[in-house]
C-alpha cells in the first residue's frame, strides 16, 4: 500500500510554526485500524485522512469530501488546524479547481474556502456556560497551582473547560506559565473534560501586533499534552470572546512555543469564520 501523504504547518505563514499536521490522501477505503497506526506513526497532534466520497471522484475537481482526524491516541470529532491542512494540500498542491470545498466529518459539515491572505474555515459556534469552580478546583490547581483565575466556563459540546487568567497578568505570563500536565488524567477521569484552554485578554488597541485574546491549550485526555494551534479551541474562545468584548471580528494569537495567528468572526446564523494561513513543509509516501 503506497498513500501521498504531506505535512502541513497551519495558521502560520511561514514553516516551523504554528501547528503540523499530517494529511493522507485516500484513493480507496483504508483499513478501520490503519488510521490509528498512521496516526500513531506520524506522531503529530493530527493526522488527517481526505477520502472520496464516490468512486468517480477526484481530488482536482471534486468539491466535497470526506475527512477524519486521529491524534496518535484516538480519533477526534473536530480538529481545526488538520482541516486547514487538509484545504491546503488541495488547494496549493492538487490545484483543486474550487473555491470552496465541503468536508463531511463528524462535526457535521465544515466548508474551507480561498481567501487572499489564507484559508477561511466555516466552522460550528459552540457557546460557554458558568462552570462551579469547586467542581474544577482540582484540575485547575494540578494544572496551573495558586495562578490567579477570572473565569471559569464550560462547553458542553465541545467539553473543553476555558479558565481566563486574571487580566494582571500578561502576554509573557501566559507564554512562560509552566503548566501541569502529567496528573491531569488522574485529578479528571470522568470524561467531563476533555481539553483544558486558558486564556487571557488582549492588549489595547493601536499596537502593530495588538491581539483581542490569547490562548494556550491543552488535552492530554486524548495524547496531546500542548496542542501548538488549536481551531477547534477557537470554536469556543470565539463565542466567549465575543461576549466579553462586544466584538462580533477579533484577532487571537496561541501561545506555545511554536506560536500562531488566528483571524476569527462570527456569522449570524450561529457560526464562525477561522482564517489563518499555511506552509507545507514535507511530502512523500506512505508505505505500508
Amino acid at each position: 500500500m503506497k498513500l501521498p501523504i504531506f505535512v502541513v504547518d497551519a495558521f502560520t505563514a511561514r514553516a516551523f510554526r504554528g501547528n503540523p499536521a499530517a494529511v493522507c490522501l485516500l484513493e480507496n477505503k483504508l483499513d478501520e485500524d490503519l488510521h490509528q497506526k498512521i496516526a500513531r506513526e506520524m506522531n503529530l497532534s493530527e493526522t488527517a485522512f481526505i477520502q472520496k466520497l464516490n468512486p468517480t471522484d477526484n481530488f482536482t475537481q471534486s468539491s466535497c469530501f470526506g475527512l477524519r482526524w486521529f491524534t496518535p491516541a484516538s480519533e477526534v470529532p473536530l480538529c481545526g488546524h488538520a482541516t486547514l491542512a487538509s484545504s491546503a494540500v488541495l488547494f496549493y498542491k492538487i490545484k483543486n479547481t474550487n473555491n470552496t470545498l465541503t468536508f463531511v466529518t463528524l462535526s457535521g459539515e465544515l466548508k474551507a474556502r480561498r481567501a487572499e491572505d489564507g484559508i477561511i474555515l466555516d466552522f460550528p459556534l459552540y457557546p460557554t456556560y458558568p462552570q462551579d469552580f469547586h467542581e474544577v478546583e482540582d484540575l485547575i490547581k494540578m494544572a496551573i497551582g495558586n495562578t490567579l483565575v477570572q473565569d471559569i466556563r464550560y462547553s458542553p459540546d465541545t467539553r473543553k473547560l476555558l479558565v481566563r487568567l486574571s487580566d494582571s497578568y500578561d502576554r509573557s505570563f501566559l507564554e512562560t506559565l509552566k503548566v501541569n500536565t502529567e496528573n491531569l488524567l488522574q485529578v479528571e477521569n470522568t470524561g467531563k473534560v476533555r481539553g483544558l484552554i486558558l486564556t487571557l485578554k488582549g492588549e489595547a488597541g493601536g499596537q502593530a501586533q495588538a491581539f483581542d485574546f490569547y490562548s494556550r491549550y491543552f488535552a492530554p485526555w486524548v495524547g496531546v499534552a500542548e496542542d501548538p494551534v488549536t481551531g477547534s479551541a477557537h470554536t469556543v474562545l470565539g463565542s466567549y470572546w465575543s461576549q466579553q468584548l462586544g466584538k462580533q471580528e477579533m484577532r487571537a494569537f496561541q501561545c506555545s512555543p511554536r506560536g500562531g495567528e488566528l483571524f476569527i468572526s462570527l456569522r449570524p446564523e450561529g457560526r464562525i469564520d477561522i482564517k489563518g494561513g499555511a506552509a507545507l513543509v514535507l511530502e512523500g509516501t506512505l508505505t505500508a
